[in-house]
């Protein structure tokens, strides 16, 4: 086999190599005056940050902080979403009393509720985790309630030629079937939380990436903003990177138009 088509490939697969591309522009446009240090801290000084905010403990414990958050409310939304999906997708009854609020739901812009949850929950913790919790919900739901409407009628037919009973169809035909929709959402849902979680730590955060942020606002220091800000990407690279491994493991089965 030639070394060309080799290259190319492995170049297809470097998905690194665009991002390493924009930091080695961002580094010459600081290092050549283009980039002012107030404006943005150059990536070289922000690894030097980073370094030093690790070494005092200080990023860690905040990143854990805000790790928390999102992670329950992405728990508390993915389960509502799945419950309620479920509900909607296997009964017309449910299908009634569900979707039409989760419908009324999907207009209304998760964020554009931050007034009303501080009102109702205050400013600590609990409004944080209900925003996440709330915007991850829809994704979830409308996914796999798509996934389960869109199970192949044939493969129903077949099971019931089987003797398949009702709860035996939704284990071993609709649910495998509605999986990949669901996965999709479940990827979506961990983008979300990420974007509300920028967000709802700026409700008065008293710990988190967010107060990090803000101290950091107030002193205009650009490199630990950027910090924060690379930390927020490298948990929505995680989350995505978790779910593609959950997918390429749970629908192993699944024929695929791309070359693995």
């Amino acid at each position: 086999m030639s070394l060309l088509p080799q290259v190319g490939r492995l170049i297809s697969r470097a998905r690194w190599l665009s991002p390493l591309l924009l930091l080695l522009l961002w580094e010459a446009g600081s290092q050549t005056g283009l980039i002012p240090e107030r404006t943005l801290a150059a990536p070289s000084a922000v690894i030097g940050t980073m370094f030093d905010l690790v070494r005092s403990g200080e990023l860690p414990a905040n990143l854990l902080v805000s790790f928390g958050r999102a992670a329950l409310g992405l728990l508390i939304g993915v389960a509502l979403g799945i419950v309620l999906g479920l509900v909607a997708g296997l009964s017309r009854s449910g299908e009634v009393a569900i979707d039409p609020l989760m419908q009324i739901k999907r207009t209304i812009p998760a964020l554009a509720l931050t007034p009303l949850f501080i009102v109702w929950f205050g400013i600590g913790e609990t409004p944080k985790i209900a925003l996440i919790a709330f915007a991850t919900v829809f994704p979830v739901y409308l996914n796999l309630y798509s996934g389960i409407r869109s199970v192949d009628v044939r493969l129903l037919d077949a099971a019931r030629s089987f003797g398949l009973s009702r709860l035996e169809q939704v284990w071993h035909v609709v649910l495998p079937g509605a999986l990949p929709s669901l996965l999709v959402g479940l990827r979506y849902a961990l983008s979300v939380s990420i974007l509300v979680l920028v967000v709802a730590e700026q409700i008065n955060a008293s710990a988190g990436l967010g107060f990090l942020i803000n101290n950091a606002r107030d002193f205009l220091r650009t490199d630990i903003i950027v910090v924060c800000l690379m930390v927020y990407a490298l948990l929505g690279l995680g989350a995505d990177w978790l779910v593609r491994t959950l997918e390429s493991r749970a629908l192993v089965w699944r024929p695929s138009i791309v070359e693995r």
